[in-house]
Order: C-alpha cells, then structure tokens, then sequence
C-alpha cells in the first residue's frame, strides 16, 4: 500500500475530489439507494485521509473530512427546488438526514488521526529516554577507528615538546 504524505490542503483536495467522484457515481443510481452509496464511499475516504496526512498536519485529517462530504454530497441532494435556495435547502436537507455517516466518517478519521499521534508521541519519549540512560563515556565515545585504541577507548594524545 503506498503511503504518501500528504499536507493538510493535500489531504483535504484529495479526499474532496474523491468525493465529488463518489457523488458523480451515487448520481446514476436510483434515488433510493444515492445517499446509502455516498456515504459507503465516504468511510473509506475518510480513513485513507487520516492514514496519509503526514505527521505535522494531523489535525487537519478530521477537519478536512466533513468538508469533503459536503462538497461532494451537492449531486445527490435531496429536495432542493429550483434556484439557489433551493438547492441550499437540498443540501442542508441532505446533511441533516445522512448526518451518521457523516459523524461516522469524521469518526474514523479522528481514531485513526489520535492513534498515530499517540504513537508517534510514544516513539518520541522512548527515543528521548534511551538517550538519557547511555552513559557519558558512550556518548563520547570516538567517532574514527583511528581515534581509538586497541580496546576502542580513545587513544591518549602524546604531547610533543618543541
């Protein structure tokens, strides 16, 4: 499975192009059936966002996410009228009735998010106590083999008079 790293806006343009996909797929099915689909499609999304955004950007993986839903769900709105009321009043109609899949998807994101920061602090504090408990004389122990004696300690330096 690849694994890019991608920048919050990265993660956020992904998942809502991906998005906008899915509604585009959901849009040919029975009506039914569109907002069931989208929201399938959605959980996916939404754990590949928080997988792939990279360390630094992690708090953006939930954020972006429902941004994303909402951004793609516009083809496969429900009752809307015509007009750009309308089609607000659709969309908004829409998120209210599917918001499940909506907290659910965010949800996924957020877990997954939470799990690699926990690791990733983990990692961070075991690394800074291995570093505290090597003793001095191993942190400066030689760098060269030519520093070094016979036994690997550091060869004393001989003083030569002028």
């Amino acid at each position: 499975m690849p694994r890019p790293r991608l920048t919050g806006l990265g993660a956020g343009l992904l998942s809502t192009a991906a998005m906008v996909v899915a509604g585009a797929v959901a849009w040919l099915l029975p009506v039914g059936a569109q907002t069931v689909v989208f929201g399938v499609l959605f959980l996916p999304v939404c754990a590949l966002t928080g997988l792939w955004v990279r360390p630094a950007d992690l708090a953006m993986g939930p954020v972006v996410v429902p941004l994303a839903y909402a951004v793609g769900v516009l083809p496969v709105a429900e009752g809307g009228g015509a007009g750009f009321t309308g089609q607000v009043m659709g969309l908004v109609t829409t998120l209210a009735l599917n918001a499940g899949w909506l907290y659910g998807g965010t949800l996924v994101a957020g877990v997954i998010v939470t799990v690699r920061k926990v690791r990733l602090m983990s990692a961070a504090r075991r690394k800074a106590r291995s570093a505290q408990r090597r003793p001095a004389a191993e942190q400066a122990a030689p760098r060269t083999a030519h520093e070094a004696g016979p036994s690997g300690r550091r060869a004393p330096r001989s003083r030569v008079a002028p």
